[in-house]
């Protein structure tokens, strides 16, 4: 499915939710949605562990290879239950992330396309 195609059927779907007050605080619920799924993926299932631990860095290694030298902390991988909560929440979030763009009049492939550009032509750096 295309993204503007996902985003047309948002908009015809978004009733109860409309105000731009009601888009807003359904996505800090999702956002939140989202975090909680992850949490209890470790708390309760445990199907993943977070290991964090300060990044060591060296100094002596060029920012374009850092990517090499750092970990995003996960142990293990999602269990098809947990996979599924977090696909559902993370789909719920990108709904109301399209029912703003569509409020505001935005739209959401133009958006990616120019996050696109960015950091293809930034790369790493687009993130400072």
């Amino acid at each position: 499915m295309e993204l503007n195609e996902f985003t047309q059927k948002v908009e015809e779907v978004l009733i109860r939710h409309k105000s731009i007050l009601d888009i807003m605080t359904k996505l800090q619920e999702t956002d939140a949605r989202t975090s909680r799924a992850v949490a209890k993926a470790v708390t309760e299932c445990g199907c993943i562990s977070i290991k964090a631990s300060k990044q060591q860095l060296s100094t002596e290694v060029d920012y374009s290879e850092l990517d090499k030298f750092t970990s995003n902390h996960i142990d293990g991988e999602l269990c098809p239950r947990c996979k599924e909560q977090l696909v559902h929440e993370i789909g719920d979030h990108i709904f109301y992330i399209s029912a703003l763009c569509n409020t505001l009049n935005l739209s959401p492939g133009d958006i990616l396309s120019k996050k696109h550009d960015e950091i293809t032509t930034l790369g790493k750096f687009s993130l400072f």
